[in-house]
């Protein structure tokens, strides 16, 4: 009797070391993404200056909104990391199953992650982020003492307002859509049916939202890529153009010159200055590609091109063949929770461990490209921060706008099959998971969208490349002809 309680005892002494070893670790964990998102936010936060006595209440205000606005981004970035450390973590423990030293790494501890994202994601979205800028444009009731309290007072009353209108429009669209007995009961259950169901529609928004995104930003990839690198030679004179370019600079600085001394000759200072200014731009562009080594010139674009151009179409073959698989095996929907089984059992992917390291960089990629097509759309630019110069409330619709699409990020990439990691906890309760033709039409959009975008850009960009290799884009342009009948052509 004393064996078996001495054992029972130790099982519960092992289960709490083992939890409070996985708190350590989740909380150095989430530290050094909010130490990394600090720098990230002051990097491009507008600097204010509060110098004066009475605007020590809105230095206070700033700060926490800025707290506030780190914290979401690191939550941001714990959801953007979560699948790619799930994914790594199920190869190391099926490598090394028996290593003394990575026993840390268990399905348990992965587990807990997954569910504090979708926690702090609830918390961020729901109530973090309207509460920082309701309490950054709040200034206390009229009437009442002014200080951070009245703040917060008038910012819990109009976040409470707001939380009660969103819940009465979940609730009516719920009331709506399920008229059985076990939907109206769950109307009553705030935690496990309004939340859930909330997040459900924003992740279904963020969702949409890679889908437009992602294809758009990987056609931009290729335009960026090419004007990060030093593009090669192709049928053209750099040197020359180059002279070309240094004689027109000192002659367009000679014309304005000229006309600051003389008084006689009228010309616009102003445009020769925006002219001159745009043929120095040209010249160092020209400058930096003659000082390239050729290595560079000739290796590196178009090594960048074909890596980006492989990522891409290894990314379509993927979506591709994840549709021949729903049209003809159920367990290919995206709809699977395994909230019992560890890792280290059986590997995610057919090709091993390079098919997981494939699978956590694409995953990186589609995220990088859809943050790039998110940026690069029109409805979104005004949203680009600016280095040492954005103000708090874009910080913060960018803090929201990041959330949604990492939060996002694990259902896209099983839903469209990048991966096959099971989505745990309450990421895989989204009723939507489980709609066949919801799931088979958005694998179809992503790949038909992915697909023309690149012809599109692919095709635009060799036809750009050819016509500027020899000289066509230097050819005037035709003088259309007259429309009128009695004047021939």
């Amino acid at each position: 009797m004393a064996s078996a309680e001495q054992d029972a005892l130790a099982l519960r002494e092992q289960l709490f070391h083992e939890r409070v070893r996985e708190c350590i670790i989740c909380t150095l964990l989430f530290t050094s993404l909010y130490i990394l998102c600090h720098f990230i936010i002051t990097h491009f936060k507008k600097h204010t200056d509060f110098a004066a006595e009475h605007d020590d209440e809105d230095a206070a205000v700033n700060r926490i909104a800025l707290g506030l606005c780190t914290f979401t981004l690191a939550v941001a970035l714990g959801a953007v990391l979560l699948l790619p450390f799930s994914i790594i973590s199920n190869e190391v423990l099926l490598s090394f199953p028996r290593n003394y030293y990575i026993q840390w790494l268990n399905g348990s501890l992965v587990h807990g992650l997954w569910n504090l994202v979708f926690l702090f994601s609830n918390l961020s979205l729901v109530f973090l982020m309207p509460f920082a800028y309701f309490f950054t444009e709040s200034e206390g009731f009229a009437g009442s003492k002014k200080g951070i309290m009245a703040r917060v007072y008038e910012t819990s009353v109009v976040l409470l307002l707001l939380t009660l209108l969103v819940l009465g429009m979940v609730w009516v669209a719920s009331a709506i859509m399920g008229n059985d007995a076990a939907s109206r009961q769950s109307l009553y259950d705030l935690w496990e049916y309004y939340l859930p169901y909330l997040y459900s529609c924003i992740s279904l928004f963020g969702v949409l939202l890679l889908l437009l995104c992602t294809p758009f930003g990987l056609s931009t990839m290729f335009t960026v890529m090419g004007q990060l690198l030093v593009k090669p030679w192709l049928l053209e004179d750099l040197d020359e153009q180059l002279s070309c370019t240094r004689l027109e600079e000192a002659a367009v600085s000679r014309r304005i010159c000229s006309g600051k001394a003389s008084c006689w000759l009228n010309l616009n200072v102003e445009l020769l200055r925006e002219q001159l200014f745009a043929i120095r731009s040209k010249r160092r562009k020209l400058e930096l590609r003659h000082r390239a080594s050729p290595w560079q010139r000739n290796l590196g674009y178009p090594l960048a091109m074909l890596g980006l151009l492989a990522l891409t179409g290894t990314s379509v073959l993927i979506v591709c063949f994840h549709v021949l698989e729903l049209l003809l095996d159920d367990a290919a929907m995206p709809q699977g929770i395994q909230q019992d089984a560890s890792l280290g059992q059986v590997s995610f992917s057919v090709f091993g461990s390079f098919g997981a390291a494939l699978q956590v960089i694409l995953i990186l990629y589609l995220m990088v490209s859809s943050v790039v097509g998110f940026y690069s759309s029109p409805l979104f630019t005004r949203l680009l921060p600016a280095r040492q110069d954005t103000p708090l409330t874009k910080i913060i619709g960018n803090c929201v706008s990041l959330l949604v699409l990492s939060s996002a990020l694990p259902v896209f990439s099983r839903t469209l099959g990048i991966t096959w990691f099971d989505l745990l906890g309450d990421f895989g309760r989204f009723n939507w998971l489980g709609n066949f033709y919801i799931v088979f039409l958005y694998n179809m959009g992503f790949a038909a969208l992915t697909t023309l975008c690149l012809v599109k850009r692919v095709s635009w960009g060799v036809q750009a490349e050819l016509i500027r290799a020899f000289g066509l884009h230097k050819l005037p342009l035709p003088t259309p002809c007259s429309l009128h009948l009695t004047q021939p052509c």
